[in-house]
């Protein structure tokens, strides 16, 4: 199982101790029945795939152009 962090906002517990919650510090976790139905609900979101500021491309003007 890839590494996943909570969605935005979110608090997930543990399967293995659920007094401990994955955030949005990656995490990794047991291809279970629970994390994948945590995923499959959107609590839960692959590390890999989600795209941090530093990684979004920006677009910029330049001058004389019209954007």
């Amino acid at each position: 199982m890839p590494r996943v962090i909570a969605a935005p906002g979110l608090r997930v517990p543990r399967e293995d101790n659920p007094r401990t919650y994955i955030e949005a510090t990656p995490a990794d976790v047991a291809d279970s029945t629970y994390y994948r139905r945590r995923l499959a609900n959107g609590e839960l979101l692959v590390a890999e795939l989600v795209a941090t500021p530093a990684d979004k491309p920006t677009i910029q003007a330049s001058k004389g152009s019209k954007a």
